[in-house]
């Protein structure tokens, strides 16, 4: 089910997407674990879909404590480091500055902080990155020995 260009609903068929993923969010636990890809590709390749997952670190991954981002970040670079291949991408929360807050009448919003979700600010955000930058040279590293 879609909407044409005229904006009359309509229904659509296609062969598909080879490029899809799951993306693992977390939800009443976090699902980001080595286990938890694991089991998500063995689902996949069991329906005959390619075995490749995103992880979002926010959310339930995070118990929606934007720190934690950190943490489960540095998870998923140790098992990437580790020669993980079926991790395709992160969901990271991130804006120039660190936390969230609520768009009111007649308050100043401070420049570069999230009016959505709370957010690690950009000086946290660049070794979140370096991180899994290194984990995948070193997942490379390990793919030429």
């Amino acid at each position: 089910m879609g909407m044409t260009k005229m904006g009359m609903a309509a229904i659509f068929e296609t062969r598909g997407n080879d490029d899809c993923h799951v993306i693992l969010r977390g939800g009443k636990a976090p699902n980001y674990s080595a286990a938890d890809v694991a089991s998500s590709c063995e689902a996949l390749l069991a329906n005959g879909l390619r075995p490749q997952v995103m992880i979002d670190v926010s959310h339930g991954n995070s118990s929606k404590q934007h720190q934690r981002q950190i943490v489960v970040a540095e998870d998923v670079a140790a098992q990437i480091a580790a020669g993980e291949r079926r991790i395709t991408g992160l969901m990271i929360e991130s804006h120039l500055e660190e936390g969230r807050q609520d768009l009111k009448p007649d308050v100043a919003l401070k420049h570069g902080v999230s009016i959505t979700d709370a957010c690690i600010g950009f000086a946290q955000t660049v070794p979140v990155l370096e991180g899994l930058a290194s984990a995948v040279k070193a997942r490379r590293r390990l793919s030429k020995a």
